[in-house]
């Protein structure tokens, strides 16, 4: 395959605005790429007489769960898509303001444009495989296609808060809100352990990812400095050390499979303070990422990943199973650490992997930017219904979270996805009426004019 494919290192540069913030693309896709491969090396799986046995990598071998602290890089993800929406606050004009629900909606359609596509897909791929195999078989699949949506669902729940997010003038205003949020946490995990619930913890979806995202918004507002972040994360870590050593916290900071009380479904205050110092930790060293980024051939890549990005994490697990299932037809896979030439067989699925997933971003990436028809129209409204798109939008975020973690392999899931879909239509069909200009609330300047010229020049010739 030629890399041909990929627009050249000018053409990229063109369509790359002169004062953007480099560093937070380069969080955005190296915290994709650590996901992806994390979750490409941790996975065991093979093919016995009892059929496909699984397991995971961590629980296996325990003492390498001190790497998630370092491997959980998540809120990079949180902290660079609040920065993006809050530098699309700043880059329009009072002339161009727009209402909360419509600036949500406009990021939303970007957003969930390839989420249409693989739902799509994987709907039609449950209903041909309950007819041919069986709905046990079915559910079983339900249960893994759709388990990573719960990131779509948090974020755009997330991205809601962003236009309140940026009305915070001072760094005392938020310092308080992230504090507030650490204590939120903790007082729902305390619940969630004296009730023994996880439905107490259920917030904390929202408590903790809002953390980074306060950060993100900081640090586009620039209300952080580099030395002032450094010093506050490691006191951070300091912190997060001590409460994750006498609480009665997992060290682990992904899934691992046999948690007794997990630090992410629903996340904890542990993972909350990893959250505080892990942003803080790229908002010290964001100068020098964003120096490095500006070489050509590193900004070329850095990119094309961004303009890709939903492609890669939706479709990066349907990859790995591809890559396992060409690694078990060699009779090259890597079940057991104990079995022979174990590491080398782990390295060489990765590579694999990478090879996989070049083939399918290229042939996924095209449907990420076609327009959809409706979906993609220009929205305008004003006033309540403006703000019950907010609402429907945000409405749809749970949906697609439920149906995440209950999975397509139960009623409930399918519920959530309809629910979803549901929403998300019911919000745009807001936008389609004519504006009522009598029924007009304070605006908010829209967004997307920060991100769309990346996009553009990392797809023009895919």
């Amino acid at each position: 395959m030629s890399l041909s494919v990929f627009p050249s290192a000018s053409r990229v540069a063109a369509g790359t605005p002169a004062a953007r913030d480099r560093a937070v693309d380069v969080a955005r896709i190296v915290s994709l790429l650590v996901v992806m491969f994390g979750h490409c090396t941790f996975v065991l799986a093979t093919v016995n007489s009892d059929g496909v046995k699984t397991g995971n990598l961590l629980a296996q071998v325990p003492h390498l769960q001190p790497l998630t602290w370092i491997l959980q890089i998540m809120p990079l993800f949180f902290l660079a898509g609040a920065a993006s929406a809050a530098y699309g606050l700043d880059s329009r004009s009072v002339g161009d303001r727009q209402p909360w629900g419509v600036w949500l909606l406009r990021r939303t359609q970007r957003l969930a444009r390839p989420v249409f596509w693989y739902l799509a897909a994987w709907s039609l791929a449950l209903a041909a495989t309950r007819f041919f195999a069986g709905p046990t078989v079915a559910a079983r699949m339900g249960e893994q296609c759709v388990a990573l949506l719960w990131f779509i669902g948090v974020y755009i729940v997330i991205l809601a808060f962003v236009p309140v997010l940026a009305h915070l003038r001072t760094r005392r205003g938020f310092a308080l809100v992230v504090v507030g949020l650490l204590v939120a946490a903790a007082l729902c995990d305390a619940a969630r352990i004296h009730f023994d619930s996880m439905a107490w913890g259920m917030p904390n979806f929202v408590f903790v990812w809002l953390i980074p995202a306060a950060i993100g918004v900081a640090y586009a507002r620039r209300r952080i400095t580099p030395t002032a972040a450094l010093a506050i994360a490691v006191g951070a870590l300091a912190l997060n050390v001590v409460v994750d050593a006498v609480g009665p916290y997992e060290v682990s900071l992904v899934v691992t499979g046999n948690e007794k009380l997990s630090n992410v479904t629903p996340p904890t205050v542990v993972l909350g303070l990893h959250c505080v110092w892990m942003s803080l930790a790229f908002v010290a060293a964001a100068r020098q990422i964003g120096r490095w980024a500006r070489r050509p051939r590193v900004w070329r890549w850095v990119a094309i990943g961004n303009g890709g990005a939903m492609t890669l994490y939706l479709w990066h697990i349907p990859a790995i199973v591809a890559t396992i299932a060409l690694l078990h037809v060699a009779g090259l896979d890597a079940y057991d650490p104990a079995q022979p030439y174990f590491w080398p067989l782990l390295a060489l699925r990765a590579a694999a992997f990478a090879v996989v997933m070049t083939a399918m971003f290229v042939a996924l990436l095209p449907a990420e930017h076609r327009r959809l028809p409706w979906w993609d129209d220009d929205v305008t409204a004003t006033g309540v219904r403006a703000a019950a798109m907010g609402a429907l939008l945000c409405a749809g975020g749970v949906a697609i979270l439920v149906m995440a973690k209950m999975s397509l392999g139960a009623p409930l899931g399918w519920a959530g996805l309809v629910g979803f879909f549901a929403a998300l239509a019911a919000a745009r069909a807001l936008g389609s009426a004519p504006a009522d200009e009598s029924d007009r609330m304070d605006a908010l300047p829209v967004s997307g004019g920060y991100e769309e010229p990346l996009a553009h020049a990392a797809s023009a010739e895919s």
